[in-house]
């Protein structure tokens, strides 16, 4: 890969090699920060391998517009979406937790039961860490059982696969350890992409360089 050159000029997320098929988009509800980076990376690369597409509010880039109408769009053209409730705990001074996690896992549950969409219904998996109390906080969960992982990307990334290796339209689908032993090549690749961009990876570029690495894999 040439130092300093765009992976991706003319093209962005949704178009050519990046088009989305709504059939086997994954829209991913987790926290988007440093502490969860690693896990983040393991579900990313997880979906990519298997042949599905990452989606996010953050794919458009844009601050133009209202960022629960992306969150919306996202899901609403998505036919599956990950939910991780891992950060639905007391943080900081004030304990305060994080609901965003809860609110988007509702606006998908709520598009799977849209009467007017019964051939469009909405799939969607739960990640919470052993021993999470969320029964205490939302149990009306308790029917739909949760995937316990126990916090470490070598936990959830089989998790990932065997859910969606379990969904109509997946093919061929690799071995949880032929992911986990190209995640690292991923993760090399994401901080490089980090360092060209000073931060903030566009969601293409992103998109692109776990093509190319679970490409290898086959």
């Amino acid at each position: 890969m040439t130092e300093g050159r765009r992976r991706i000029p003319r093209e962005h997320f949704g178009s050519g090699k990046l088009t989305i098929n709504p059939a086997k988009a994954v829209f991913i509800n987790c926290p988007y920060d440093a502490e969860f980076a690693e896990t983040f990376e393991a579900i990313f690369f997880a979906i990519v391998c298997c042949g599905f597409t990452p989606r996010s509010a953050l794919e458009s880039g844009t601050v133009a517009e209202w960022r629960m109408r992306r969150i919306v769009d996202a899901i609403f053209s998505s036919k599956y979406s990950i939910h991780d409730l891992s950060r639905c705990r007391g943080e900081g001074s004030e304990m305060l937790a994080r609901f965003n996690m809860p609110l988007e896992l509702g606006i998908a549950m709520a598009r799977r039961f849209i009467k007017s969409r019964p051939n469009q219904r909405h799939d969607w998996l739960v990640l919470v860490p052993d021993g999470h109390g969320y029964l205490k906080f939302v149990s009306d969960l308790a029917g739909f059982d949760p995937v316990r992982y126990d916090g470490k990307t070598e936990s959830v990334v089989p998790k990932i696969i065997f859910w969606l290796a379990t969904r109509p339209e997946a093919a061929e689908i690799p071995t949880p350890q032929a992911v986990l032993n190209e995640l690292p090549r991923f993760q090399k690749e994401k901080l490089r992409l980090q360092k060209e961009w000073g931060g903030d990876i566009p969601w293409a570029d992103m998109v692109l360089a776990a093509l190319e690495i679970s490409e290898t894999i086959f």
